[in-house]
C-alpha cells in the first residue's frame, strides 16, 4: 500500500483526490496538511513542519506559495514529491529543477491524460504546420482561478516553441492596431463561471483551419492522473524531475 500525504487536502482537488483515493486498490491517504482542517478520516497538520507521520509520497495540489515548505519537508524525508499546482515564477521552476538535481521530483502543469497526449502530438505537428499557419491557444477556466495564462496553456505554448527552429514570441492576449506578426504564439485567458478547464490549440492557415482541443468537464481527471502519478513515484528511487510523459510512457 503506498501512503500518501495530501497537501491541500482541504481544497476542492484535495477533497475530490481523497474521494478518488477510495477507489485505488494500491493507494492511501494517510495525512494531510492544510491551515483548515476540515472533516476527513485521516490526521491534517497545518503546516508541513508540523507533519510528525511516515508516508511514501507527498502529493501537492495547492498553491505555488506552498513550494518552499513542501521542499524542505522533501529534503527532510528523501521521499518523492508530487507537484500538481501552478502560477509559479520563474525563480520557483528554477529551483525546482535545481532540487530535482539530488531529490525525486514530480512536475505537471496538467494531470490529464488526455492533455498531455495532445501535448505529445504537439510535438510532432507543429514542425510540419509553422510558417503556414498561425498558432493561437485559448484557454478558459473558472472565475476563481488565480493564474492566468493557465499552466497548461503555458505548458503547451513551451512544447510549441520549443518545437520550432525559428525564433517566436508570446503574445498575451491582442490589442493595438498592428498586423499580426509571423512569428507569434498567441495566448488567451478567458475567466468566467465553474468551467473546469477548456484549451484549444488553434493552427490557422489559407483556407484551413485545424484545431486540438481538450474539455475537462469533471475535476476528477486530474484527481485520477495525481493519483497515478503517486503510484508511479513511488517506484522511483532516482533523483530527477518527471511528469506525466513518465507516468503514461511517452517518449519525446
Amino acid at each position: 500500500m503506498i501512503k500518501i500525504v495530501l497537501n491541500g487536502c482541504s481544497g476542492k482537488m484535495g477533497k475530490i483526490i481523497t474521494e478518488c483515493a477510495t477507489n485505488f486498490k494500491g493507494v492511501e491517504i494517510v495525512g494531510g496538511i492544510d491551515r483548515f482542517s476540515g472533516q476527513h478520516s485521516y490526521p491534517v497538520y497545518a503546516t508541513p513542519q508540523d507533519l510528525d507521520i511516515d508516508y511514501d509520497v507527498l502529493l501537492d495540489f495547492s498553491r505555488a506559495d506552498a513550494l518552499s515548505g513542501l521542499l524542505e519537508l522533501t529534503e527532510k524525508t528523501n521521499k518523492p514529491l508530487v507537484i500538481c499546482s501552478t502560477g509559479f515564477s520563474d525563480e520557483q521552476l528554477a529551483l525546482i529543477d535545481t532540487k530535482s538535481k539530488t531529490l525525486p521530483l514530480f512536475r505537471s502543469a496538467n494531470m490529464s491524460l488526455g492533455i498531455n497526449l495532445i501535448n505529445s502530438l504537439l510535438r510532432k505537428v507543429t514542425p510540419l504546420l509553422y510558417g503556414n499557419y498561425d498558432i493561437e491557444i485559448i484557454e478558459k477556466h473558472h472565475n476563481q482561478k488565480v493564474d492566468a495564462p493557465s499552466g497548461t496553456a503555458i505548458l503547451l505554448a513551451d512544447t510549441i516553441k520549443d518545437s520550432i527552429k525559428d525564433e517566436t514570441k508570446y503574445v498575451y492576449g491582442r490589442e493595438g492596431s498592428s498586423k499580426r506578426e509571423e512569428n507569434e504564439i498567441g495566448i488567451h485567458a478567458v475567466r468566467g463561471g465553474s468551467i473546469v478547464g477548456d484549451h484549444d490549440v488553434i493552427f490557422a492557415g489559407t483556407g484551413e483551419v485545424i484545431e486540438l482541443t481538450h474539455k475537462a468537464i469533471s475535476r476528477e481527471v486530474f484527481a485520477i492522473g495525481a493519483l497515478k502519478a503517486c503510484e508511479y513515484m513511488a517506484t522511483v528511487t532516482n533523483p530527477g524531475l518527471y511528469n506525466m510523459d513518465n507516468v503514461i510512457g511517452i517518449e519525446k
